[in-house]
């Protein structure tokens, strides 16, 4: 009796697995641009949110305190104004640290952010 031996081996080959490599790297090539444009629109939109935010406080407090549009807050006068009383002034999620904050001004003109860019971060209520 006679019996065969089946000496194909299994696995994949060189010329698939470059296949499998090269459909990966064009997938990447798609999604890691419009993942990260996406990150910069959530970045925006969080900081438009804040300032937002702030504008109103200013807004708020000026009609409790009875201030001018001439007035300028301390961040300390908003704090209880946002966030529900969290005790937490916002800050840009771009800021090192958390510092700086957003410059306040006056009660009349919007808050700006400090990493306000053109090109990078075009955040701003105007």
């Amino acid at each position: 009796m006679k019996t065969s031996r089946n000496d194909h081996r299994t696995g994949f080959t060189l010329v698939e697995i470059m296949i499998v490599v090269a459909i990966i790297g064009l997938l990447a090539a798609v999604a890691i641009p419009n993942f990260m444009h996406a990150r910069q629109n959530s970045v925006k939109d969080f900081c438009v949110a804040n300032l937002r935010q702030i504008d109103a406080a200013k807004a708020q407090w000026a009609l409790e305190t009875g201030q001018t549009s001439a007035a300028t807050p301390d961040p300390s006068q908003l704090t209880p104004y946002i966030g529900h009383g969290s005790g937490v002034f916002p800050t840009c999620p771009l800021s090192p640290g958390g510092s700086p904050a957003y410059n306040i001004n006056t009660v009349g003109a919007p808050p700006t952010c400090p990493n306000f860019d053109t090109n990078s971060h075009l955040a701003s209520l105007n």
